[in-house]
C-alpha cells in the first residue's frame, strides 16, 4: 500500500524538473505515456529532441488562455495546438505569455486539434501549476518501450496522471504541526505561531493561536473568531497599495485580539494560489488595463485557484470544528462548509479603499461576489 509519502513526493520531484527545464515522463490512468516539458522553461533546442521521437508535438494550454486567443474549445479540460517546424520557439512563446499580446494582436489565428488528446496532457498542465509555472506544456507522445529507453538513459522523472490529480488533497490531509513558539505581535501581544508541513516537505502554512491561552485553545463563548489570509508578499511585507492584503491581515489581527482570541490561519497560497511570479505578471497585465480577474484568465488559470482543505485540516487539527469566519468572500465559507467546518457567522472585514486599490476591490465585488 502506498503512503502519503511516496504519493507526494514523485509530484514535487517531477515540479521542481520542469522548473529547471528538465522534461519529465507522466503516464495516463489507462496506459500511455507522455514526455512533457513547461512551456515557460523549454529551451529550443529540447522541441528538437521531442520532434526527433516521431510523434506529432503539441503545445498545451488551459481553456482559459484558449479564449483569450479566441481559440475554440473542442476538448475537455485542455487545448493542445500543433507546433511548427519552423520558429516554433517564437509561436509557443505567443501562445503561453500574455504579456506580450497587446503588442502583437494580429498573431493567429490559432486552431485547436480536434482529436482525443492524451489524458496525461491535463494532469501535465496541472504539474506545471504546481510548479509556479505558467500554465502550459510543450508535450509528445511516446511508446512504453521508449519511455522506459528514455527513463533509463536520461534518469528522468516518471509519474502518474493519478497522482497529480490527487496531489491537493494528500498533501492537505497529511499537514501536521512542526512547531510552535510564542510571538507578540503588535496588536495582540499573547499570540503563539504553529508551523505546519505536509508529508512531503512543501510550503509550510501557519496558525497564529490569539488570545491568553494558559495553555488550551483560545475560546471565549461559542465558536472563535477566524481568519483565511493567503500569503501577500506584496501587500502584507512591503505595503503594496495595490490591494488591501495589507490591512486585512493586521486588522484581522486586531480583531482577534479585541474579541477575546481566536485563530489566523497565514495560508501560503500567493496571488489567490498562482505564485508571486505569475502574481507579478498579473500585475503587468492590469497595467495594460485589465481587471485582476481578466488578468488571471489571460495567463490561463482561473479566477481563483486556491483551495481551502488546508485550512479546514489544520483548523481540525487545532480542535476548532466550528468557528465565526472574518471574511467578505462567500465562497470560503462554503469552502470550509463542504470540509467540515460549521461556519456559525460570517462577520464582516472590509477597509477603506485608495486611489490604487479601488479598481481592484470593486471586480472582487462585481465579479467575485465579495461583500464589500
Amino acid at each position: 500500500m502506498r503512503t502519503r509519502l511516496t504519493l507526494l513526493q514523485p509530484v514535487e520531484r517531477a515540479a521542481a524538473a520542469l522548473r529547471r527545464g528538465e522534461p519529465v515522463l507522466i503516464d495516463g490512468a489507462s496506459g500511455g505515456a507522455i514526455l512533457a516539458l513547461a512551456g515557460e522553461t523549454a529551451r529550443a533546442g529540447q522541441l528538437e529532441a521531442l520532434r526527433a521521437l516521431g510523434a506529432p508535438v503539441h503545445a498545451v494550454l488551459t481553456h482559459a488562455r484558449a479564449q483569450t486567443l479566441k481559440i475554440r474549445l473542442y476538448t475537455e479540460g485542455v487545448v493542445a495546438l500543433d507546433l511548427p517546424e519552423s520558429g516554433a520557439m517564437e509561436r509557443l512563446r505567443a501562445l503561453i505569455d500574455p504579456t506580450a499580446d497587446l503588442a502583437n494582436p494580429l498573431v493567429g489565428p490559432y486552431q485547436a486539434l480536434r482529436i482525443t488528446l492524451p489524458e496525461a496532457y491535463g494532469p501535465g498542465v496541472k504539474l506545471a501549476k504546481l510548479a509556479g509555472l505558467l500554465p502550459a506544456l510543450v508535450a509528445t507522445s511516446v511508446s512504453e518501450a521508449t519511455a522506459h529507453a528514455i527513463e533509463d538513459r536520461d534518469r528522468l522523472e516518471r509519474l502518474s496522471a493519478a497522482d497529480i490529480a490527487a496531489y491537493d488533497e494528500t498533501a492537505a490531509r497529511s499537514l501536521k504541526a512542526v512547531t510552535q513558539a510564542r510571538v507578540p505581535l503588535a496588536g495582540a501581544e499573547h499570540s503563539e505561531i504553529v508551523a505546519f508541513r505536509a508529508s512531503d516537505g512543501g510550503p509550510e502554512h501557519l496558525a497564529i493561536l490569539i488570545g491568553d491561552r494558559d495553555g488550551n485553545p483560545p475560546a471565549p463563548p461559542g465558536p472563535v473568531l477566524a481568519r483565511l489570509h493567503s500569503e501577500c508578499f506584496t501587500g502584507d511585507l512591503i505595503g503594496s497599495l495595490k490591494c488591501d492584503c495589507g490591512d486585512q491581515l493586521r486588522g484581522a489581527i486586531r480583531a482577534i485580539a479585541e474579541g477575546g482570541g481566536g485563530v489566523l490561519l497565514y495560508l501560503a497560497q500567493e496571488g489567490r494560489g498562482i505564485g508571486l511570479m505569475n502574481k507579478l505578471r498579473a500585475y503587468h497585465l492590469q497595467d495594460q488595463g485589465f481587471d485582476t480577474i481578466e488578468a488571471n484568465e489571460r495567463l490561463g488559470f482561473d479566477a481563483d485557484e486556491r483551495l481551502f482543505l488546508p485550512a479546514a485540516t489544520m483548523l481540525q487539527i487545532l480542535g476548532f470544528t466550528a468557528v465565526r469566519l472574518l471574511t467578505n468572500n462567500p465562497d470560503k465559507v462554503a469552502s470550509l462548509e463542504r470540509h467540515g467546518i460549521h461556519i456559525t457567522e460570517r462577520v464582516a472585514h472590509a477597509f477603506p479603499s485608495n486611489p490604487y486599490n479601488a479598481d481592484y476591490l470593486q471586480t472582487k465585488k462585481a465579479k467575485a461576489g465579495h461583500v464589500l
